[in-house]
């Protein structure tokens, strides 16, 4: 007769429920009254709006332990399936052959009365996952890119780049840990209790969203971000031509800079994905999380995703030089070990996509070598001239008509006048001479920003905004 394992207790029966709760609405194909996003972004521009999103949760007061709120006649009354689980810190190590931590679902539930039946708890989760699943449908029938889920606030979408709220009532903080409940399994929750923050991918509602949960002001908020199934094309994400040319290279360095939202990674993911159709490669991905999922095409796509499986970003790095990849991405370069090691990694033969929080291609280059303390800033420059093949530095503008964004891009190519200027340490005449390296495929911002206004695509003033030499594009337009 085989022995129990003490630190591995039977799951009782209100674990299991909710457990297939969450599998039934977290990993299930699109339910009825949801959306399918695997049609081009363009297949439902006309579709009209849907039915406002359910009324939001019944306010739950933050207060352990709370007696029930009276219920509102014609109400059904909510329990809180999280009361204190996601903002209680980590739990003491069990001593040496004690039991071990109670599943996530046990922890996060209250405790039940003697004789009560847990159909009660069930119900309010089945009840939470739909409001959820309301939010997320309505935010991507508006083409939202981002969601945000704080208490105190509805929930509120960002649509080409302004916030709308998706419902009159505000969250409360009880609201936004039941629907962080919803998403997290045992290993996030841990991270999440240990680091009071934690990102992550997931499936709901028919589409796929990259997650922030973090705390503030002491609860639980929410950031989203919808990723859509399909990978957008460089046509449709309105890129210049000249960045096509890039998935033609097969050594070197190409970073994609801009602030947070400003379409870096779908640049990237649909340059990886023209690869993907078109040569007989092996590519690797290395993200935190995995946005964009690479279908099957000439090429052989690994993708890797940071927490899951790999630890940190330049462990994965290393490991990769070691399994024959001819083009890496990397989700973004983020400390010195993981810059050290992409510029290795391109400057060895190997083509490496990356991104970083920059204004400008001078700006670039200039984080790049500043990392690295003093006395290696030399070799660095000189590494960096080598290997690097191309920036790009794009930011998304409201169009005219203010029913889209478009991109307007800075590209330095890397020429032999560019390499000198790194080289020799002149990065303020980088500028310059971008502006004078049209015929190369180069172009500054303001000249994009231009070409933008001359053809009525956005708005003379809205340019002007987005841009820190307004002499320059003034000059250009005039």
């Amino acid at each position: 007769m085989p022995v129990p394992d003490s630190n591995n207790p039977p799951e009782d029966e209100l674990s299991r429920l909710v457990r297939e709760l969450n599998a039934s609405v977290g990993r299930a194909g699109p339910a009825e009254g949801t959306i399918s996003t695997d049609a081009p972004a363009s297949a439902d521009r006309d579709a009209p709006d849907p039915p406002p999103a359910r009324p939001l949760l019944p306010t739950i007061p933050n207060t352990p332990p709370p007696p029930a709120p009276a219920t509102p006649p014609g109400q059904k009354a909510l329990a809180e399936p999280t009361s204190a689980a996601l903002e209680a810190p980590p739990a003491d190590p069990p001593a040496r052959g004690g039991a071990a931590a109670p599943p996530l679902e046990r922890r996060g539930s209250l405790p039940l009365p003697a004789g009560e039946s847990e159909a009660p708890i069930v119900e309010s989760l089945r009840h939470v996952s739909e409001k959820l699943d309301g939010i997320l449908v309505r935010a991507v029938r508006l083409k939202a890119s981002d969601i945000l889920l704080v208490a105190g606030f509805p929930p509120t979408a960002r649509v080409h780049g302004s916030l709308e709220p998706l419902a009159d009532d505000a969250l409360t903080p009880a609201d936004t840990r039941s629907l962080a409940l919803l998403l997290l399994d045992e290993v996030r929750f841990k991270e999440f209790q240990r680091d009071r923050a934690v990102d992550f991918a997931f499936e709901r509602a028919g589409g796929r969203f990259r997650c922030d949960l973090h705390h503030q002001r002491g609860s639980v908020a929410l950031a989203l971000r919808w990723l859509p199934r399909v990978i957008p094309s460089l046509e449709e994400l309105n890129l210049p031509a000249t960045i096509r040319r890039f998935t033609l290279l097969s050594r070197g360095l190409v970073l994609f800079a801009g602030p947070t939202g400003c379409g870096k990674s779908s640049s990237l993911a649909a340059l990886v994905e023209v690869i993907n159709r078109s040569r007989r490669c092996h590519i690797v991905t290395i993200e935190d999380p995995i946005e964009y999922r690479h279908r099957p095409g000439r090429s052989l796509v690994e993708q890797i995703e940071v927490g899951r499986d790999a630890l940190t970003f330049p462990r994965a790095l290393r490991h990769c030089l070691r399994q024959d990849p001819d083009v890496i991405l990397l989700g973004e370069l983020r400390d010195l070990e993981t810059i050290a090691t992409a510029l290795t990694a391109a400057e060895t033969g190997h083509l490496v996509f990356s991104t970083l929080h920059t204004g400008d291609a001078a700006q670039t280059v200039d984080r790049i070598i500043d990392v690295f303390p003093e006395h290696q800033q030399n070799q660095i420059r000189q590494q960096l001239a080598m290997s690097l093949a191309a920036v790009v530095a794009q930011t998304l503008i409201p169009t005219a008509d203010g029913l889209a964004r478009v991109p307007a891009c800075e590209i330095l190519i890397a020429t032999d006048a560019i390499r000198n200027l790194i080289r020799t340490g002149k990065n303020h005449q980088i500028y310059p001479t971008i502006a004078m390296g049209r015929k190369d495929g180069m172009m500054t911002m303001e000249e994009s920003l231009a070409d933008l206004v001359r053809t009525g695509r956005i708005a003379r003033e809205e340019a002007t905004l987005h841009t820190t030499r307004t002499d320059e594009l003034l000059k250009l337009l005039d």
